[in-house]
């Protein structure tokens, strides 16, 4: 270097540091995995969703998870096999895996162990996992507080302990990616004893959170101010009405289950009566039974609810689907017989040639009528308000007539 020439702090030459800072600069972002997602449906019977609905959903939830999927694939079948596939389409998911290079099959239904080992056997070691997992994984990535991060590793390692037999002896079998935050990062759940032990512990902790919540649920009772609870599908929007309806300031993301902690505020009706509005989470076709297990604590404040709102994305093709979906949960949980008011959301995206969904037409006439409303606009709020006053403080009149 010649005399003269200016060094930096660190005795380099000046001269170097775009050379050294280029070869710094190196990507760190994780490339996404190339996936293929299958269905199978059975040849006989009546389905709720047609396939390709449901793969919609599926692909949604993958690029959710940070996937790229590069192929879709679905057969029908008389009964399940040992591998989902047939024979013939097992054939064709190797080759198509070979020809596009990909790293990872989604499949859209929860398998048992024996055909996920299969499956994975059979596509010479590449990462099998199944609708439930990938669920899970994406609650993984949205839990922030203590509780939503317990209750989903509770569902996670529910879902992994029959898993743990043969190949999957160890957790450490999971490397990272999709389908393996949480426990499959915790090397000392290992064996089947330490994981059921695991289990119980937050379990225990759980029924911990649930006596705070029934406390809390107890002042709130005290106080005789009706709860309203928040319940949809997952991205029907209730995030967002209940920004409308309270100024929360949660959290409200064009994104599946952006919230799983239940935010709850309180708002004046026109009446001028308190209530107060939680946000609950959202619910989805298949919803793991492990994962409604786990989630006891949280929809176990939909319990003690004076009323329901069912926030319905009016715009979504599967819309009568999906009210379908959440009344079903809620009679599994036994929530069938609270009020319930329907919300049409998303009115601001109807045009004339939309049509709304009509579940008289199709389906049991137990689905109600609902308000349109738009939760990101505020059309309609004012009407729903008046609807919830009416059913939290119905005057004489109105309960005379109802009579």
């Amino acid at each position: 270097m010649p005399r003269g020439a200016d060094r930096r702090a660190d005795g380099r030459p000046e001269g170097q540091r775009s050379i050294t800072i280029a070869k710094r600069l190196k990507s760190t972002r994780p490339r996404r995995e190339r996936a293929i997602l299958v269905s199978v449906t059975p040849k006989r019977g009546r389905q709720l969703w047609h396939p390709r609905d449901s793969l919609d959903e599926l692909a949604e939830l993958a690029r959710t998870a940070g996937a790229m999927v590069v192929e879709r694939m679905a057969q029908r079948v008389d009964r399940p096999t040992h591998t989902y596939v047939g024979k013939g389409k097992l054939e064709e998911l190797k080759r198509a895996c070979a020809d596009l290079d990909v790293e990872t099959v989604i499949c859209d239904d929860e398998l048992t162990p024996t055909q996920q080992r299969n499956l994975e056997d059979s596509l010479d070691g590449r990462k099998v996992i199944d609708r439930t997992a990938l669920i899970l994984d994406v609650f993984a990535s949205r839990a922030r507080t203590r509780e939503g991060r317990l209750q989903v590793e509770l569902a996670q390692h529910e879902y992994l302990l029959p898993r743990l037999a043969g190949q999957w002896t160890h957790l450490e079998r999971l490397g990272g990616g999709i389908g393996t935050r949480g426990p499959g990062e915790t090397q000392i759940e290992t064996d089947r004893r330490l994981a059921r032990g695991r289990i119980q512990k937050l379990k225990s902790e759980l029924e911990g959170v649930r006596r705070s919540r029934r406390l809390r649920r107890s002042r709130r009772a005290s106080s005789d101010i009706p709860v309203v609870s928040l319940v949809g599908y997952t991205n029907a929007g209730k995030s967002t009405l209940l920004n409308r309806l309270t100024r929360a300031g949660v959290r409200a993301e064009n994104l599946m289950f952006s919230t799983l902690d239940p935010v709850t505020r309180r708002i004046q009706l026109p009446s001028g009566n308190p209530a107060l509005v939680t946000d609950t989470v959202g619910f989805i076709h298949k919803l793991p039974t492990a994962l409604v297990a786990a989630f006891r604590a949280t929809l176990e404040e939909i319990v003690e609810s004076s009323l329901i709102l069912h926030v319905v994305d009016a715009t979504h093709r599967n819309a009568l689907e999906q009210i379908i979906v959440v009344d079903s949960i809620l009679d599994e949980i036994g929530l069938d017989d609270i009020p319930t008011i329907m919300a049409l959301n998303k009115s601001d995206l109807l045009d004339s040639e939309t049509s709304l969904p009509d579940p008289s037409s199709r389906f049991a006439a137990g689905v109600r009528e609902g308000v349109l409303v738009s939760a990101l606009t505020g059309d309609g709020i004012e009407d729903l308000l008046q609807d919830i006053d009416a059913q939290l403080h119905p005057t004489p009149t109105r309960a005379a007539a109802a009579i």
